[in-house]
């Protein structure tokens, strides 16, 4: 099993993207809402209307129509999963997550399931993975396990060197932001330290660390059969 690199950088911080305008979001909508009202409920293509559902909430989230957005994310979310396309069911799960509604922690929590479970996009797994780190507060050990997962799920299914490189980058910094916050960990002596305290440095450890993370965040309120989606993986 790959284990972790705990010779990472530890003086860089993770770096946001520039937010587009609100008349291009708006635009953009409206192109949107017109495809919709192209594809009726129960077409010969439910994942067309729930891909375009999926942006929409995306953008409604954007320009603060939080409701329009959650109602999206739900209907995007019940498509994807009925047809098993995980990596749009788990940005499904963020559009929720990001509505701050009752749902927004079980909607994260499924989303993290669901993209540590299945080999989607490592970006996307990361993106959720990361909300944790947000969400927890400094001392939280969860926010620990969530960054050393972000950064196992890049080494394990990063396409080319370059997204290696890059992702190894990024959730590097990630660590090095939440070692900080966590312990006050400065230098890399310190923060190998930190690595083997807290066990980061092997997935046998760190990963069922995480399936308590999920519970805590989705308690009961789980919108599939775990189980069942577990039985029918390859390896279990």
């Amino acid at each position: 099993m790959t284990k972790l690199n705990s010779d990472l950088p530890v003086d860089m911080e993770c770096a946001g993207d520039a937010e587009p305008s609100m008349e291009s979001l708006d635009l953009r909508l409206q192109a949107l809402e017109e495809r919709l009202s192209e594809l009726p409920p129960g077409g010969d293509d439910p994942l067309e209307r729930a891909r375009v559902q999926l942006e929409m909430g995306g953008l409604q989230h954007q320009m603060g129509q939080q409701e329009a957005a959650w109602e999206n994310g739900h209907e995007a979310f019940k498509a994807f999963l009925a047809a098993r396309d995980w990596e749009d069911a788990v940005q499904a799960c963020e559009v929720i997550f990001k509505a701050e509604k009752d749902d927004a922690l079980p909607a994260l929590g499924q989303g993290i399931w669901l993209g540590v479970t299945y080999p989607i996009d490592p970006q996307v797994s990361i993106a959720m993975l990361e909300y944790v780190v947000d969400e927890t507060p400094n001392d939280s050990d969860g926010a620990a396990v969530a960054a050393a997962v972000a950064h196992y799920i890049g080494d394990l299914r990063a396409r080319d060197d370059k997204e290696h490189e890059d992702l190894a980058f990024y959730t590097g910094n990630l660590l090095a932001k939440v070692a900080r916050r966590h312990s006050n960990v400065e230098g890399q002596e310190a923060f190998n330290f930190w690595i083997e305290r807290l066990e980061l440095n092997d997935p046998a450890k760190f990963l069922p660390r995480l399936r308590n993370v999920v519970d805590v965040l989705v308690q009961e309120e789980w919108w599939f059969d775990r189980e069942a989606l577990q039985a029918e993986l390859p390896v279990h």
